[in-house]
C-alpha cells in the first residue's frame, strides 16, 4: 500500500481503516470463523457440560475483553480482529440459542425481531455516518456500529438458519446447499451491477448459517434422516473445532505476512469505484426481490413436504427394558459420569423447588446426550436405545423437545430417579 491518509473521530483519534479488505480471503476466513464458533461452543456447552447460560456468560465476558483490545488499535491487524470475529460468533449464536432453548421464544419471533433490531442499527448507523460501507470504518463511532452490526448479523443468521432446519426437516448436509446457493446467487447480482454495500451485508448475514451448517454436517454422526439425503462426517465437535482452528490459523498467518487485505482509506482503494450504474443497481434491486420470493417459496414447498421427527423414535424406543446400569456398561465410564452429575443436578434442583435451575440442567443433559450419540450408539445399540427412551421421558416431563408444557416437580422426580437408576 502507498496511502497512509488518516481519519480524524469527533473525539480527536487518528485511525486507519480498522476493517480488512473484502477478498476471497476475507470470505473464506469468515466462514471458517463462523463453523468454528458453532462447534466450539456446542463443545464446551454440551460435551464438558458447562451449560448454555454460562457458556453465554463465558464467552460475553471474553467478547467485552477482545473487542476492547480491538477499538484500541488505530488500524486493522488481522490476529485481533478474526480473533474478535470468532467470539462475536460464538456470542450471537449463544444469544439467539438462549431465547430458543432457554426463553421457549419460537425462531420465527426472534427472526423478525432481530431482522427489525439490525434495520435499526442500519439506520441510526446511517444518520450519523451517511455511510454503511466497511471500506471507511475510520472512525471508532463507525466501528462501533460496525461490531454491533456483526453481532446482530450473527443473531439473526442464527434464528433464521435454525428456523429454516425447522421448517424443511433437512439433513446437515443437504441444509449446506441453500445459504451457498443464495450467497451464489447475490455475488452473481453484485457482479451485474448491484449495490456493493448491501450485496456485502446480505452475504455477510448468510455466511453465518453456511458456516453453522458446515459445522453441523463435520460434527454429525453418519445416520441419513431420509432416503437419499447426505449424513454426517461424524468428526465430532472438538475435531472440527481442531481442524477449523487451525485452517484460521494459518490463514490469519499467511494475511498477516502477506498484507494482502489490508486497506488503509477506502478513498485511495476504492476511488475508481465510488459510483455504479443507477439502472443496473435498480435492477439488480429486483433481482434480489425475486431471489426473496423464490426462497420463500422453496421453503414453503419444503415445509409441505414429509418430514423426519422425534415421534417415531420414540415409540419405537419405549419398549426397550434393561436391568440397572446394564444399558451403560459398554460405554465410556466418563461420559457416564457426565450424563449422571447432569442428571443429578437436576433432580436436585427438583427436590429444592428451583424449577429454573432443574430445566437449566435437563435441557444441558439433552444436549450432551445428543452430542455423544455419535460415540455411544456405535458401542451398544440396544444400551443406547433403552437410556434415549428413559431420557425422552425426562425431558418431556420439562417440556423440552415436546409440545407439551412442563409437568409438575414429582414427575420430573420420578423420571430422573428412573434414568439415573438405568444408569447406574
Amino acid at each position: 500500500m502507498t496511502t497512509t491518509t488518516e481519519a480524524r473521530t469527533r473525539s480527536g483519534r487518528l485511525m486507519l481503516n480498522k476493517v480488512p479488505e473484502v477478498t476471497i480471503w476475507f470470505w473464506v476466513i469468515k466462514i471458517l470463523c463462523t463453523t468454528v464458533g458453532e462447534s466450539f461452543a456446542d463443545w464446551i456447552n454440551m460435551k464438558l457440560g458447562v451449560g448454555l447460560v454460562n457458556t453465554a456468560w463465558i464467552f460475553t465476558a471474553i467478547f467485552v475483553v477482545v473487542l476492547a483490545v480491538q477499538l484500541r488499535l488505530k488500524r486493522y491487524v488481522p490476529f485481533p480482529y478474526w480473533l474478535t470475529v470468532v467470539v462475536v460468533s460464538v456470542t450471537g449464536t449463544l444469544y439467539t440459542d438462549i431465547l430458543t432453548d432457554q426463553l421457549n421464544v419460537p425462531l420465527w419471533i426472534s427472526s423478525a425481531v432481530f431482522s427489525v433490531l439490525l434495520a435499526v442499527v442500519f439506520g441510526v448507523w446511517w444518520l450519523r455516518e451517511r455511510t454503511l460501507s466497511i471500506h471507511s470504518v475510520t472512525t471508532l463511532s463507525r466501528e462501533s456500529f460496525y461490531w454491533l452490526t456483526v453481532l446482530v448479523t450473527f443473531a439473526l443468521g442464527t434464528a433464521t438458519g435454525d428456523w429454516t432446519l425447522e421448517l424443511t426437516g433437512w439433513s446437515p448436509g443437504v441444509s449446506v446447499l441453500l445459504p451457498l446457493g443464495l450467497i451464489a446467487a447475490i455475488t452473481a447480482l453484485w457482479r451485474f451491477g448491484a449495490n456493493p454495500v448491501l450485496s456485502f451485508w446480505l452475504a455477510y448475514i448468510l455466511t453465518r448459517p453456511l458456516g453453522a451448517n458446515i459445522g453441523d454436517w463435520f460434527a454429525s454422526p453418519k445416520v441419513a434422516q431420509g432416503p437419499g439425503e447426505p449424513t454426517g462426517i461424524a468428526l465430532g465437535t472438538f475435531t472440527t473445532s481442531l481442524i477449523f482452528l487451525g485452517l484460521i490459523l494459518a490463514t490469519v498467518v499467511y494475511l498477516t505476512v502477506t498484507r494482502s487485505d489490508v486497506t488503509e482509506t477506502h478513498e485511495a482503494t476504492h476511488a475508481a469505484h465510488a459510483t455504479g450504474d443507477p439502472r443496473k443497481e435498480r435492477t439488480a434491486l429486483a433481482g434480489f426481490g425475486v431471489l426473496a420470493v423464490a426462497t420463500a417459496g422453496l421453503l414453503v414447498w419444503a415445509n409441505g413436504q414429509p418430514h423426519v421427527g422425534p415421534a417415531p423414535e420414540t415409540d419405537n424406543t419405549s419398549a426397550v427394558q434393561m436391568a440397572p446400569g446394564q444399558a451403560v456398561k459398554k460405554f465410556p465410564p466418563a461420559k457416564v459420569a457426565a450424563l449422571k452429575t447432569l442428571a443429578s443436578t437436576s433432580l436436585k434442583d427438583a427436590r429444592s423447588g428451583n424449577a429454573t435451575g432443574a430445566h437449566a440442567a435437563a435441557q444441558s443433559l439433552r444436549d450432551l446426550w445428543d452430542a455423544d450419540q455419535g460415540s455411544l450408539q456405535p458401542l451398544d445399540q440396544t444400551g443406547w436405545t433403552s437410556i434415549d427412551a428413559q431420557m425422552d421421558k425426562v425431558l418431556k416431563t420439562f417440556g423440552i423437545d415436546h409440545s407439551n408444557p412442563p409437568m409438575s416437580p414429582a414427575q420430573q422426580e420420578n423420571e430422573l430417579t428412573a434414568l439415573l437408576t438405568d444408569m447406574g
